[in-house]
């Protein structure tokens, strides 16, 4: 059986956490993706990474991270965020060859992203090509970031999401390797694992209402102009 067959059969079969489940009982995949652009029914995942969280912790030694060659290589505006040419690209195997790493991270676990519209819409949109669809329970840190501000009475003025590079500096935590997937993977589940512990002193936090945090990223809008702050 091939390395994809055995993915996604084990991210059909594994159960994911129940909603009630205490956070630090559960098992998260932190995914960070960069992207040929916005769209993703046009654009393409040019690299991933991804991190664990269990028992309240990283995990690091099932981290994943890959470069994928895209059918058409980003322009200069995504280099100018992300940093990858086409030189970085032309020799990374095609997201069919690779997408088993990514499902097989999958499996099993509630999905962690910052900003998660991006990562919902890209995933959605690359496991469709196998015929299947994004399963995963989602939890949003720019969502967790804005309830624990509001929470503190310190909501942002705009009520905007915040930068992940800014909301990790303002949680006291590094900032690694900034628009990197594995950089940007390790300091959201960092900020994720900070968010949940920060937001269990005003209740104690299960999946489900990590989950349920409203996702502000889905408001009309808001994705845009949020990602238009990435740009130098």
């Amino acid at each position: 059986m091939s390395a994809l067959s055995d993915a996604l059969r084990s991210y059909r079969e594994l159960a994911f956490p129940p909603d009630a489940t205490v956070w630090q009982h559960a098992s998260f995949s932190v995914v960070d993706l960069e992207t040929t652009g916005l769209d993703a029914a046009y654009d393409e995942i040019i690299s991933f990474a991804t991190v664990t969280v269990a028992d309240g912790r990283i995990r690091l030694d099932d981290a994943r991270y890959e470069l994928v060659r895209p059918r058409h290589m980003p322009d200069w505006d995504t280099i100018r965020i992300h940093g990858l040419r086409e030189a970085d690209l032309e020799q990374a195997k095609p997201l069919d060859e690779v997408i088993d790493v990514l499902i097989e991270a999958l499996a099993g676990r509630v999905l962690v992203a910052h900003v998660a519209a991006v990562e919902r819409g890209f995933l959605g949109a690359a496991l469709s090509t196998i015929d299947e669809q994004l399963r995963n329970p989602i939890v949003d840190t720019a969502a967790l970031d804005r309830e624990l501000r509001r929470l503190r009475g310190q909501p942002t003025a705009s009520g905007d999401p915040v930068g992940l590079s800014e909301m990790a500096r303002a949680l006291g935590l590094p900032v690694h390797r900034p628009h990197e997937a594995d950089g940007d993977a390790l300091t959201t589940a960092q900020a994720f694992i900070a968010l949940a512990t920060h937001l269990d002193e005003f209740e104690l936090q299960t999946v489900g209402s990590l989950r349920r945090v409203e996702d502000s990223s889905r408001r009309p809008g808001l994705l845009s102009r949020f990602l238009g702050f990435l740009r130098p």
